[in-house]
């Protein structure tokens, strides 16, 4: 199996194929991978593989379903769980068989080959960019806050998001011909191939790396830095006559919206500069076999690069669910909607008709920004002895108090 992003794709049907490179370079023979690189690759793919699905499906239906998540930015981080699907579904799912397989080998056919190829492309391309978008909404929000209130609005951020998908869907469907299956002349194994050499491919992997890659760490780099000074220089210490006027309210406020945004910050820091580690095994690889006269392929190492990618967009769910409390209880909101328990359990609810306890489970899981209470029936106490349960929001969930 070869596949582009699996770094296992081979320059031309006339050039050399995976198992037939350098001498110099230690490679597996050309239908048996070693019984532990099929272990590591196997678990590790699908370890990767569920996790990552699960974890952006999950943040998908965290940020469609519950209203208060409704944020620019949080549109954003859903077209990169969206990318980052695609990423797994073409890139991770199908290189789990691989190591059955001959080397090289494509046993899946002509058009699974292009679309595959593309899709991986697709999703690499708008994963960068939503993460740039997310960076610049960021930006503008913090540095520029009068800006913001016209600029950094929901209905903006759609319309740039369909905006990336439709530029990235143009920008990668040229990979839809660029690609073949052919057989090679000793074996007759289908590999899945550029159709023309990697020379030829050189301006277009160059335009990837800066585009998509060096331009995007640039611009965050700078963002992040300017985000940072100026969250910094709003935590000095106020002067008398500002805490004379600061009412403990109106300071407790600012305080909890300078943490909230400083939370929010950090999260995607750590989700840029993941992004950046991550990719640079490959995108360095890449550099160096477009230049270089002898191609760097030691399996290990293409394991290792692909692997990294491969964890690149599983990882942010995770992240997420690490370094922001909204998105924590967000997630825990809908699990426990999705299962049918609730964080205090059911006996609170014992002394509710069914109606009432849907009413509760309907607001509760509907995402609705408001406080709300019920009375027990016939002003019965529960077994908790609560005269009643008020449900309230506190960062995007609702919680029984």
């Amino acid at each position: 199996m070869s596949m582009d992003l699996c770094l296992t794709v081979n320059e031309s049907s006339e050039m050399s194929t995976f198992q037939e490179n350098s001498s110099d370079v230690s490679l597996f023979p050309p239908s048996d991978y070693p019984f532990q690189y099929q272990v590591i690759s196997v678990i590790i793919g699908i370890v990767i593989f569920l996790v990552g699905m699960l974890g952006n499906i999950l943040v998908i239906v965290v940020v469609c379903r519950t209203k208060c998540m409704h944020t620019p930015t949080n549109c954003y981080l859903l077209s990169l769980s969206v990318a980052d699907c695609l990423v797994l579904l073409s890139a991770t799912l199908p290189s789990i068989p691989e190591p059955f397989f001959h080397t090289g080998e494509w046993p899946w056919g002509r058009v699974t080959c292009s679309v595959l190829i593309f899709l991986q492309y697709l999703g690499v391309q708008a994963s960068s960019l939503s993460i740039t978008m997310f960076t610049i909404e960021r930006y503008i929000a913090i540095c520029h806050p009068m800006r913001a209130q016209r600029m950094c609005t929901v209905q903006r951020a759609k319309r740039i998001i369909i905006a990336i998908w439709i530029f990235t869907t143009l920008y990668c469907a040229p990979w839809l011909g660029l690609t073949a299956v052919v057989e090679q002349e000793k074996t007759g194994i289908p590999q899945c191939v550029h159709r023309l050499e990697r020379e030829k491919y050189l301006a277009y992997y160059l335009t990837d790396l800066i585009a998509f890659y060096v331009v995007p760490l640039l611009v965050s780099g700078i963002l992040y830095a300017l985000i940072a000074r100026i969250l910094f220089i709003n935590t000095m210490p106020r002067s008398k006559s500002e805490e004379q006027h600061c009412t403990k309210d109106k300071c407790r406020v600012k305080t909890s919206t300078s943490n909230s945004r400083k939370q929010v910050v950090r999260m995607l820091i750590v989700i840029f500069g993941v992004f950046a580690i991550l990719w640079m095994p490959y995108r360095v690889m890449v550099v160096y076999n477009s230049f270089a006269s002898t191609k760097y392929r030691d399996p290990w190492f293409l394991l290792f690069c692909r692997i990294m990618v491969y964890i690149n967009s599983a990882i942010n769910p995770i992240l997420y669910n690490a370094m922001s409390v909204k998105f924590r209880r967000a997630f825990q909101n809908i699990l426990c909607c999705a299962i049918g328990k609730y964080k205090h359990g059911s006996d609170a609810y014992s002394e509710y008709t069914t109606d009432q306890r849907a009413a509760i489970r309907l607001n509760k899981c509907a995402g609705m920004e408001r406080s709300y209470l019920l009375m027990p029936p016939n002003n019965k106490k529960t077994n908790s002895s609560m005269e009643s349960i008020t449900f309230t929001e506190s960062d995007g969930c609702r919680t029984a108090i």
